[in-house]
């Protein structure tokens, strides 16, 4: 069977005045996007555009709900209860499905931010709350989750679709999980890297950690963010290089006969 995989961007994620990532530009290399639900990035108005965008390349949306955190990103670690988490992925979900809706279509997946998705990487009870938001939102939808974490463990035991994502421009740690953003090394920003890095992820199923240990992972779908200076030189030269290894690049359940994004 050949060899396909989703390529998916955090995007969406300007508001007001301030002006993040380079998203028309982006939209042409990816099959999902992940936009941002007005909590870490986005606004109403940004919402619509993005996901206007998004239908015009053919690529699926996704919703991408945060801790509360304008400010910061949505990287700083704040202290939840599983009920919190709960509400905050409901209430989020419930805004970008109306925009969608407001435009003719619906949410294809969801994936946490930021200190919300690496919190419940390795939390098993936020890790459930999200999925059963999603489930009980919409169970069609999928969870974009960090490959062989609490995600996709949580989501197998409520009956959430799962796509085990990995990284291209981040690194990784002995256990599987992303190396802090705060260490040194974190971010990968040499395309060669990425590329070579990728393509091992997708063709043999290893990553190699920042102690040179090869970690087993499984790749169903594969994160570029958006917010990077270099998203667009990443996503052309990641997914050039995925055509030329024979890799098909598609949306996380769609079949052969469809095209890719």
């Amino acid at each position: 069977m050949a060899l396909s995989i989703d390529l998916n961007c955090d995007m969406g994620e300007s508001y007001g005045a301030w002006r993040m990532g380079n998203d028309e530009e982006v939209l042409q290399y990816v099959s999902s996007a992940n936009i941002a639900c007005g909590f870490h990035g986005g606004d109403p108005g940004t919402m619509r555009r993005t996901v206007a965008a998004a239908l015009a390349k053919g690529v699926a949306l996704g919703a991408h709900p945060s801790l509360p955190d304008l400010a910061g990103f949505g990287r700083r670690v704040m202290q939840i209860t599983p009920s919190e988490a709960y509400d905050m992925v409901v209430y989020q979900i419930g805004a970008l499905s109306a925009v969608a809706a407001s435009q003719g279509a619906r949410l294809h997946h969801v994936k946490a931010h930021g200190a919300l998705y690496n919190m419940s990487a390795k939390d098993v009870a936020l890790s459930e709350a999200i999925c059963r938001a999603i489930r009980d939102v919409d169970a069609s939808l999928v969870l974009y989750g960090l490959a062989g974490s609490e995600h996709i463990r949580a989501a197998e035991k409520i009956g959430v679709q799962v796509a085990q994502e990995v990284f291209g421009d981040r690194s990784y740690q002995n256990d599987g999980s992303l190396t802090p953003r705060s260490r040194p090394g974190a971010m990968i920003e040499d395309l060669d890297t990425a590329v070579a890095q990728v393509l091992r992820m997708v063709t043999e199923g290893k990553v190699r950690s920042v102690d040179g240990n090869d970690v087993p992972v499984k790749a169903d779908t594969l994160c570029i963010h958006g917010d990077q200076p270099g998203a667009l030189a990443f996503a052309a030269g990641i997914r050039s290089a995925l055509e030329k290894a024979g890799v098909a690049v598609r949306t996380v359940g769609a079949t052969a006969a469809e095209p890719a994004a």
